[in-house]
């Protein structure tokens, strides 16, 4: 494995187990606002895609009262999240270790003030980028240039860890290796990551720790 100083991660499908509640709410927020049923397979599709995005790609206009709608669901539904088994202790680990960590997230500031399962792991993190951040999200690379210029990171010493797709273009065309975090085995689905783990115990081998 290479020598890298950073090691950054999503958070929803990564860190935190947050699949559930994100599809339901969203299921819940197209039911209402667009008077359909979308398929629990369709709106996976739209999970970790910051919602002002996936309001316009659903061609819902009012951006502003979709990701209101939705959060508020996503709320409701938080008694289903959960982190994944072994990372708190992973996060732990690095920092001891001597490696410099960080979050870049589609989420608002808002989203990731308000997480109580997330709050136990923001101590570890040195850099956390929000959607308010930069200029552009994922797909696009502004998220994590933000995280490299805001803590001085060279792209090719940082790993990135995520769930999806758009966290891979992210990572990748900021010129960061990836780790697609693979906690239901899905499989790559796709994605050319250079790493892929479906536990702590793989995840740990990825990082050296």
């Amino acid at each position: 494995m290479k020598p890298y100083t950073d090691f950054v991660f999503d958070i929803d499908g990564t860190l935190l187990d947050t699949e559930r509640t994100g599809v339901l709410s969203l299921m819940q927020t197209v039911r209402e606002l667009l008077g359909q049923d979308m398929p629990y397979e369709e709106a996976y599709r739209f999970f970790g895609i910051p919602s002002a995005k996936v309001s316009a790609m659903l061609g819902y206009a009012d951006e502003d009262r979709f990701g209101v709608l939705w959060e508020e669901h996503f709320q409701e539904l938080m008694y289903l999240v959960k982190p994944f088994p072994g990372v708190e202790d992973v996060l732990r680990d690095l920092r001891v270790a001597g490696f410099r960590t960080g979050v870049v997230t589609s989420r608002s500031r808002t989203e990731i003030a308000y997480d109580p399962h997330l709050a136990q792991l923001l101590p570890y993190f040195d850099l956390v980028i929000g959607s308010e951040q930069s200029a552009r999200h994922k797909p696009f690379p502004d998220p994590m240039l933000a995280y490299l210029e805001g803590v001085g990171a060279e792209a090719a010493a940082t790993l990135y860890l995520g769930d999806t797709m758009h966290d891979w273009c992210c990572g990748h065309d900021a010129g960061c290796d990836f780790a697609l975090a693979d906690w239901r085995e899905r499989g790559w689905q796709g994605i050319a990551a250079e790493y892929r783990f479906t536990d702590a115990p793989s995840l740990r081998e990825i990082l050296g720790i």
